[in-house]
């Protein structure tokens, strides 16, 4: 599913006797099908997302901002990858522009993943 659940869990949040889904995956179906998450979590409240709402709902961790269509591939490949191949894919890019620069590559940082 686009949310990255099962079928299977979300089977289970249709049954009368199943588990109700997370509040982050009543966000992303929320979000998915342009509805508000009041209105999703409780029946309650307008049931669309004015046109200014669904852009101030997009968290900025989520938001793609770039123009440039080559950065907005390597963006896309980033967070598709897995958190080893995310560090070489930065350590590639990190030698690549040093090379580039003429300079040695910079100081290595700490990753989250290590």
């Amino acid at each position: 599913m686009a949310i990255g659940v099962q079928r299977s869990a979300v089977s289970h949040w249709e049954s009368p006797q199943g588990k109700n889904p997370s509040v982050d995956h009543l966000r992303a179906v929320a979000m998915m099908c342009g509805v508000t998450f009041e209105w999703l979590a409780t029946g309650r409240g307008k049931m669309q997302l004015s046109e200014d709402a669904m852009l101030d709902s997009v968290s900025a961790a989520d938001a793609i901002l770039v123009e440039d269509l080559l950065e907005l591939r390597l963006v896309q490949a980033f967070r598709e990858a897995s958190p080893r191949t995310r560090i070489a894919l930065v350590e590639i890019v990190e030698e690549l522009t040093a090379k580039r620069l003429g300079r040695t590559r910079p100081k290595r940082l700490p990753y989250a993943t290590e």
